[in-house]
């Protein structure tokens, strides 16, 4: 497992980028660079469950499932995964789920002069870190773009 950083600088304030990266229909967007159909279920309260998901190959829905640990509005988010979802049900219990469990990914939103420097901390499982090396830069660029729209 490696820990992995990725940052972008974003010309806007920090609880405008953090309302911007969790809005539903922002989110759909700027993370279409790890799948088209893109998507979460749940509230980013703090001990509620989140669902990330998205089309398979074979057109199946699947994703990762993760407890929201902490949100401070304009601050910081932090989720820590518990397991997978193949084919739309839920899996906490096959060798990659349980891969996965324990791991997290933290978003930091730290004003900077220029507006926020986005700071995403995560653990990566090691066949996953080209994949996350070449998606979450483009991901960021297009939320930059989003929040840099949004008045």
């Amino acid at each position: 497992m490696k820990k992995l950083h990725f940052t972008v600088d974003i010309q806007a304030p920090p609880h405008s980028v953090w309302a911007t990266m969790l809005d539903d229909a922002a989110y759909r967007e700027w993370t279409r660079a790890f799948n088209s159909d893109s998507h979460f279920e749940g509230t980013w309260e703090v001990d509620s469950t989140m669902r990330f998901l998205g089309l398979g190959s074979d057109g199946s829905v699947g994703g990762m499932i993760a407890t929201v640990v902490e949100n401070r509005p304009g601050e910081f988010v932090s989720v820590e995964y518990t397991g997978q979802v193949i084919s739309g049900g839920d899996d906490t219990t096959s060798d990659f789920a349980l891969k996965v469990a324990g791991t997290h990914e933290v978003y930091t939103f730290t004003a900077i002069d220029s507006g926020t420097r986005l700071t995403v901390n995560m653990d990566g499982l090691d066949e996953l870190v080209p994949m996350f090396s070449e998606q979450w830069p483009v991901a960021l660029n297009r939320l930059k773009q989003l929040a840099e729209r949004t008045p």
